[in-house]
């Protein structure tokens, strides 16, 4: 019995063992060292967020489950005072301060961080959200590049929003209202259609992307790019992930 006993506690001594080396710190999460800068956070929670997002990973559980992971790491350590306690006293630490009322209101959804970080604030109705389509661009880059990091510039253009003389036909002024047409009945009709509207029209622009390239990026790889713009008409900040950039080495070699 007490031989049974004594296999039984280094059991469960092996199986909380297992456990505390299997749960990876909110900085391996991020893949960041300890002591890691803000802007360093920022950055890898950037590049994890873009590949593991839900829009690009549909029907993929394990990298909604990595998205979830990462959202939470970083909102953690995004917080000077949250990223504190963790240091000093764990998850638990975390659990209890929430638990008497500290913190920002319990926390953040995951969707709410991304858009809040790339610049859609959680209150901002989706309607207003603009996702461009994806655009491959194939980029020439020497062996240099890809050893020692580097940037590369690419071209490219896009429609703009310009002001037009006269006036436009809008709908910015329709009013909604509701006439019974019978019992139980109602209709919902507008009117008042706006027809005092600056008139706009359209304008190709060109501009250039740098696109970074990191040290040890292989022929081939990937990288994924922000682009913002505003529209003057709905004074809305735009943030467009619609740029992924082949890298394509050639031969620098005579």
């Amino acid at each position: 019995m007490a031989h049974r006993r004594s296999k039984l506690f280094f059991f469960c001594i092996f199986s909380c063992y297992v456990i505390a080396i299997s749960a990876k710190s909110y900085y391996e999460i991020l893949q960041v060292p300890k002591g890691a800068s803000d802007e360093q956070i920022k950055r890898a929670y950037r590049k994890l967020a873009l590949k593991y997002h839900p829009d690009k990973n549909q029907g993929n559980e394990e990298a909604n489950k990595r998205f979830a992971e990462i959202s939470n790491a970083y909102e953690v350590l995004s917080d000077g005072e949250k990223r504190s306690i963790y240091d000093r006293y764990g998850e638990d630490g975390l659990k209890q301060h929430a638990a008497s009322g500290g913190g920002r209101g319990g926390g953040m959804n995951i969707q709410d961080i991304f858009s809040s970080f790339f610049g859609g604030g959680p209150m901002e109705e989706e309607e207003n959200i603009a996702k461009g389509d994806d655009v491959i661009v194939e980029l020439d880059a020497t062996l240099e590049d890809l050893y020692m990091g580097g940037s590369l510039k690419v071209w490219r253009e896009k429609n703009v929003i310009k002001p037009a003389p006269g006036k436009r036909q809008c709908n910015c002024r329709n009013e909604v209202y509701h006439r019974q047409i019978g019992p139980g009945m109602f209709q919902q009709m507008t009117e008042q259609v706006c027809e005092q509207c600056p008139n706009v029209k359209y304008e190709r622009e060109g501009y250039f992307i740098t696109v970074d390239v990191e040290k040890g990026m292989q022929d081939g790889q990937v990288s994924f790019h922000q682009h913002k713009f505003y529209d003057w008409l709905r004074f809305i900040y735009y943030y467009l992930f619609n740029i992924c950039s082949n890298l394509r080495l050639y031969n620098i070699f005579i």
